[in-house]
């Protein structure tokens, strides 16, 4: 999944409001790197050779990749710590538990949804035979029905807990949603990618849309 991902980093604003008492939750950006945690490192893994991906030009959209081995970013069992590992970093700089929560669950929520799409190559831990995965990536059509709802719904979520305090707020976030919106069908209608190098970069282009949710945050404020 893109979008879907994307989707849950929005809706996960709606847990963060209302506070009783003043407090600061965590950013839209804090929100997206959790949703896409996973995939921000498996682009680093691929660089240095600790995961393996191939392309498969004739095959289908959302199928052109092929995940040979990525257990240390997409196992089961990798998606539970680095979840872990990312509500107790949050802990340890905002010493807020249920916020801590809440971003761990998002981090495990990118398995989550990858297990419904993907087909049959996530491991529920390294070195293990055993490869689970739903394969709605068999179904193009079903795949974005299932991701476009997600992506709405988060996308509603995130409008009926936050509002724009000026002209910026209202800008960036309709730039991001018509941004995300685009780069989701040329990844449908576009070709596949050109070399596992374009795979890396586009990967690391993730950090953009990450800094863009830190921005739309700064122009915005919870409705309490």
């Amino acid at each position: 999944m893109f979008i879907g991902h994307y989707g849950i980093g929005f809706a996960a604003k709606k847990l963060t409001f209302p506070k009783a008492k003043p407090c600061k939750t965590p950013s839209l950006g804090t929100l997206f790197l959790a949703a896409q945690f996973l995939d921000i490192l498996w682009p680093v893994f691929i660089l240095f050779g600790i995961e393996k991906v191939t392309i498969e030009p004739t095959a289908k959209a959302f199928q052109t990749l092929h995940f040979i081995y990525y257990p240390f970013s997409h196992s089961l069992i990798a998606a539970v710590i680095w979840a872990l590992l990312f509500g107790l970093i949050y802990y340890a700089f905002r010493k807020d538990i249920n916020y801590s929560i809440v971003l761990a669950l998002v981090v495990l929520s990118h398995w989550i949804l990858d297990l419904i799409s993907h087909f049959p190559d996530l491991q529920l831990v390294p070195g293990s035979n055993i490869k689970v995965g739903l394969s709605l990536w068999n179904s193009l059509t079903f795949i974005i029905i299932v991701e476009g709802f997600i992506f709405l719904f988060g996308v509603y979520f995130y409008f009926t807990s936050t509002k724009a305090i000026n002209k910026k707020g209202q800008i960036l976030l309709w730039a991001l949603l018509i941004f995300l919106s685009i780069t989701y069908v040329m990844d449908i209608i576009g070709p596949p990618p050109p070399s596992i190098k374009a795979i890396t970069i586009s990967g690391f282009s993730q950090w953009l849309i990450i800094a863009w949710g830190y921005w739309i945050d700064r122009n915005r404020t919870g409705i309490l």
